[in-house]
């Protein structure tokens, strides 16, 4: 490890001992999927886990921070969590600071008042490992889902990875479960702490049927979102949220998935990763032009 001069800064050390970010192509040989952006269409299945924790969910939902609501901006929104993802896996540990500061700068206003049913907070490092978490599993399910099998070596080196899905925000690191046994035993218990309200669940039927895009779009491909949104859903959510499904559902959408999945694995490296090299390209553009970053 290279010796650190005592008069850098902290995110000049952070980056002097930290190696540098796998390249797409480095991901794609390592961790073949992870980055491929069919995965994206498992999003707002992610969603609805994240924000199936009241706390999440009211703080989203009661935002006020109108820039970033989904149903006002919702290209906005996807670029913005996208950008995050982007930056997580392939962004310097100085682009992470960049982005962790800029996002710091939402979460300021998220935060209840004395008229919320439910307190929270967004700087709630207990809240945002959760949310780090289902990233995780989701990304790992999705993965899996699209016929990608890591080895368990591979397993054990994304799983120290996916601990910056945490530690770019405010999650400290020995706050991310100590190997996968552990993680599994900490998303049980975050199962059991999940709920979902009348609040939140009108929102989550809002987000399945696209009702953020215009009524055409919505009415054309609510859905088949809504099958698949459900069809990624873990069953305890699927419960929580009171929505129907059953083996001929699961059969129809393993069906689907198998079609999915041919179709990309012939597609190339470059147009599978493409949604992250253009977040990187435009994160680094905005940057370059002190343009805001979220």
């Amino acid at each position: 490890m290279p010796a650190i001069n005592s008069t850098q800064t902290p995110t000049q050390k952070d980056s002097a001992q930290r190696p540098s970010p796998l390249t797409p192509k480095e991901w794609d040989q390592q961790f073949p999927g992870v980055l491929d952006a069919i995965a994206i269409m498992a999003g707002a299945a992610n969603v609805i886990m994240q924000l199936a924790r009241l706390p999440v969910g009211h703080g989203v939902v009661e935002s006020r921070v109108e820039s970033g609501a989904l149903f006002k901006h919702p290209i906005k929104r996807a670029r913005t969590t996208i950008t995050y993802l982007g930056i997580v896996w392939l962004g310097t540990a100085e682009e992470k600071q960049l982005y962790r500061a800029a996002v710091n700068g939402a979460h300021r206003q998220v935060h209840s008042t004395e008229q919320s049913k439910v307190k929270y907070n967004a700087f709630d490092p207990e809240l945002q490992m959760w949310v780090a978490a289902c990233l995780y599993w989701g990304i790992v399910d999705t993965n899996q889902k699209l016929g990608y099998r890591m080895s368990p070596s591979q397993r054990q080196a994304f799983y120290r990875l996916g601990s910056q899905l945490g530690t770019t925000l405010q999650v400290k690191a020995d706050m991310w479960p100590a190997d996968e046994d552990a993680f599994e035993r900490y998303w049980q218990e975050g199962l059991a702490k999940m709920e979902i309200d009348e609040t939140t669940r009108d929102f989550f039927n809002r987000l399945i049927d696209l009702e953020f895009l215009h009524p055409i779009l919505s009415k054309l491909f609510g859905p088949v979102n809504r099958f698949m949104t459900i069809g990624f859903l873990p069953p305890a959510f699927r419960d929580e949220l009171c929505v129907a499904w059953d083996s001929g559902k699961q059969r129809k959408f393993e069906r689907l998935m198998s079609v999915i999945r041919s179709v990309n694995c012939a597609t190339p490296r470059v147009l599978r990763q493409l949604p992250f090299y253009y977040v990187m390209w435009d994160f680094r553009r905005r940057v370059s032009k002190g343009v805001p970053l979220v």
